[in-house]
């Protein structure tokens, strides 16, 4: 309990620390919530998951996510999701049946006493599970985007399924005739298509990283974490989470502007530290503090610079023509 204390108070200074940083002419984010609620939510959630053997998943994930939101602060305004387990449910449960059918064609094929008819149903198998990752990945996207608000204003996602469908297996195709040296490439493209296809209201996104810039992040990290014994790690994951955020240009009214990740590799450190000691000492019971800290630490890293006007954000309507679908397991 002493150790407990004494890293509470820890971090109550560190954030302290966070907050007090010169943010002249920079928004910040801001992550407020119930530290009481939220570890109700989190082991009631795991708990009824796992007594219905998975099937309260769509109520756990849809409570989970409407906290987070509310939680998240922009300009004294939280946002909001409005998705409802029900729909969750639907596409859960065709989710579920195809995976089992994947692993009864996996099964099929070890117990087949044919050994040639093993590599087919092997194929087959393992063609369902990656044809259905850019469905899942595409309609995650345009559930959350669509159910999630900020002042009444809502996000939108204009990707199609089929180009982000063939995109998908082209990269991944790509990447193993590479022997995955490609996969920096393929990851980025990803994200390229994904960002520039989002909005919220009258604001647009590119994603403006190279994945020539991912290679070499991972190439630092592969060739220095053993040569430090693993304290490299810190430095990666700063390089790895500026490389996301700060390739993020946000369009509005033709004033372009880049999202900035203000944090040090000390932040890191300490961030990274503490919630390693925290679910140590506490066997894991620690882990819905662990992930509050984490997230109210990563809202206050990311800056906004005041060329981006958030009182003249406005409501836009796009025409989309695409089936809505939620098969969410946040794959991307």
């Amino acid at each position: 309990k002493i150790i407990s204390v004494i890293l509470l108070t820890r971090l109550n200074l560190l954030l302290i620390k966070m907050n007090l940083r010169d943010n002249t002419n920079k928004k910040t984010m801001k992550y407020y919530s119930n530290t009481s609620q939220f570890i109700l939510l989190y082991f009631k959630s795991i708990l009824l998951t796992i007594v219905t053997f998975g099937l309260y998943y769509p109520w756990a994930k849809v409570a989970l996510l409407k906290f987070h939101c509310r939680s998240t602060i922009l300009q004294e305004n939280s946002f909001n999701f409005v998705g409802t387990a029900k729909d969750v449910f639907k596409s859960y449960l065709i989710l579920l049946v195809i995976i089992a059918i994947t692993f009864l064609f996996l099964f099929t094929s070890f117990i087949a006493p044919n050994n040639k008819i093993y590599p087919f149903l092997f194929a087959i198998s393992y063609f369902i599970f990656i044809s259905i990752i850019p469905v899942v990945i595409h309609g995650t996207l345009k559930y959350r985007s669509k159910n999630t608000l900020w002042k009444g204003i809502q996000f939108h996602y204009l990707g199609s399924k089929s180009e982000l469908y063939w995109k998908f297996l082209s990269g991944l195709l790509t990447t193993f005739l590479t022997l995955g040296i490609y996969t920096p490439w393929f990851f980025t493209e990803l994200r390229k298509y994904i960002i520039s296809h989002l909005r919220f209201g009258n604001l647009s996104f590119e994603f403006k990283g190279e994945g020539a810039q991912l290679f070499w992040i991972q190439i630092k990290f592969i060739l220095l974490f053993p040569l430090t014994f693993g304290i490299y790690s810190f430095w990666f994951i700063k390089e790895l989470l500026q490389f996301y955020i700060n390739n993020i240009e946000v369009n509005q009214n033709e004033i372009k502007t880049r999202l900035q990740l203000d944090v040090r590799t000390g932040d890191i450190f300490r961030l990274t530290i503490i919630n390693f000691a925290l679910i140590i000492f506490s066997f894991g019971l620690a882990m819905p503090f662990v992930i509050l800290r984490t997230y109210k630490a990563l809202a206050s890293f990311i800056q906004i610079e005041d060329s981006i006007q958030i009182n003249k954000i406005q409501q836009a309507n796009y025409k989309t023509t695409f089936k809505d679908d939620f098969l969410d397991l946040k794959l991307v």
